[in-house]
C-alpha cells in the first residue's frame, strides 16, 4: 500500500476554517481511494512545515515562492467551485 499523501491545510488561525477544509478533503479523497494525512497550520507557518508535504491547501494567501503546489480557495466554505477544487486536489495527489 502506498504511503498516504500529506496535505497541509492552512488558514489564518489553524482552528476553525482549516478544520472544515481538512475534514472535507479527507472525506473526499477517501471516497476516491486516496489515502491522505492532513496537517493543519496557520498560513504564516506554511514555509516552515512544507518540506515533507505533497500539497498545500489554504483559505488565505500564503507566502510566495513555496516549492510545493498550493491551492488557495474558499470553495470548501462557500461551496462555489468546490467540485473543481476537489478535482484539482485529486490530480495533484495522483501525480
Amino acid at each position: 500500500m502506498a504511503s498516504p499523501k500529506v496535505v497541509l491545510v492552512a488558514c489564518g488561525t489553524a482552528v476553525a476554517t482549516s478544520t472544515v477544509v481538512a475534514n472535507a478533503i479527507e472525506e473526499e479523497m477517501k471516497a476516491r481511494g486516496i489515502a491522505v494525512s492532513i496537517r493543519q497550520c496557520k498560513a504564516t507557518e506554511v514555509p516552515s512545515l512544507i518540506d515533507d508535504v505533497d500539497l498545500v491547501v489554504s483559505t488565505t494567501p500564503v507566502p510566495p515562492g513555496l516549492k510545493k503546489p498550493v491551492i488557495t480557495t474558499l470553495a470548501f466554505l462557500t461551496g462555489i467551485g468546490k467540485e473543481d477544487v476537489i478535482a484539482q486536489i485529486e490530480r495533484h495527489l495522483r501525480a
